[in-house]
């Protein structure tokens, strides 16, 4: 029941020009894959926003964590991101804030989303729950949050920090429980709380437990996502000894590869866009370091960033020999499983 309200609150933030939009885009996309000619003629229908790269863990396969970046370290300023949602309201009704950090460390994190719900669009977030207490989920109630999702990478500590370094377990435990007594004080099915379950070698045997503990607590969905590995050819201790839980499949030599074959097409490149904290156009959340800058969002209009030379040049390429862009070699978007 709880998926079908969520679903059905998402697309009640369509409109009739964001439904058109939306068909044009398809359209647009399944022409572009038959010519192998970059065609748009519709704008994106969703977006990653970054509030900030500040984050408080040290996760072994994220940059953030690492302090590995070689952009700058930030948070998105309030006026930058109305400017960008006057750019793109009349056709995006998605925002995801969530693309490298912990976004809860943007002292005005919420009144981003208010500012989106203001747009009539659909608001959703990552988080390590790290900075909820009950006051703060009250506030996540009310500013309109849409979907929430939690990751929960371990039913232990022990197990939960050999992934999640320098996090505390029951903290994420602590916070799911005042967003589950916060929707209630406030009637609220918003927002749709999601646990997410990062599969590794260190946790792989705790999954069926983690839907175990969602149902106690009362979260809407419990997803398993399998973790993308920066060095995994010749394997890596990250890799779940279960094939079924990893990206990446052991071939005949003993070595690994990407499950599946790539096409050259990638939806993500008509559907939605990524811009970082100070505003950098990249094209999807696989360009975590941003290397491939498409525009400037804070200076000049999304809608020519999103038609201009950059992006279709960045789209030929997809369409011509996605393997040779670096970003795309360890995507699984787009991909044909192995006959």
């Amino acid at each position: 029941m709880a998926k079908w309200k969520d679903s059905i609150n998402l697309w009640n933030h369509l409109s009739i020009k964001r439904t058109l939009n939306l068909v044009h885009l398809y359209l647009g996309y399944s022409w572009s894959r038959w010519t192998k000619i970059p065609i748009n003629a519709a704008y994106p229908f969703s977006l990653s926003i970054e509030p900030t790269t500040a984050c408080n863990l040290g996760c072994p396969e994220c940059p953030s964590g690492l302090k590995q970046f070689t952009r700058p370290t930030g948070k998105i300023d309030l006026s930058v991101h109305q400017k960008i949602l006057n750019d793109v309201k009349g056709s995006v009704f998605y925002i995801n804030y969530y693309f490298q950090g912990e976004p809860f460390l943007h002292p005005q994190f919420l009144d981003l989303i208010a500012q989106a719900k203001n747009e009539n669009i659909y608001t959703a977030t990552s988080t390590n729950a790290h900075f909820i207490d009950a006051t703060m989920a009250l506030k996540i109630i009310d500013s309109g949050l849409d979907r929430l999702i939690i990751s929960i990478d371990g039913l232990t500590q022990e197990t939960y920090e050999q992934y999640r370094v320098h996090g505390k377990l029951n903290k994420v435990l602590s916070a799911t429980k005042h967003l589950i007594d916060a929707k209630k004080e406030r009637k609220s099915s918003t927002p749709f709380l999601i646990f997410q379950f990062l599969a590794v070698r260190a946790n792989e045997h705790e999954i069926p437990g983690v839907f175990e503990l969602g149902k106690s607590f009362g979260i809407d969905e419990v997803r398993i996502k399998t973790a993308q590995l920066y060095d995994f050819e010749n394997g890596n201790p990250l890799l779940p000894t279960n094939e079924k839980y990893a990206r990446y499949q052991l071939k005949k030599d003993g070595t690994y590869r990407l499950k599946g074959n790539q096409i050259n097409a990638c939806w993500r490149m008509w559907s939605g866009s990524v811009l970082t904290w100070d505003a950098k156009v990249v094209p999807c959340c696989f360009d975590k370091d941003a290397t491939h800058v498409l525009g400037d969002a804070s200076t000049t209009d999304f809608k020519s960033i999103w038609r201009g030379a950059s992006y279709k040049n960045f789209r030929k390429a997809l369409l011509t020999d996605r393997q040779n862009i670096d970003i795309c070699k360890n995507c699984s978007e787009g991909t044909k499983v192995w006959s």
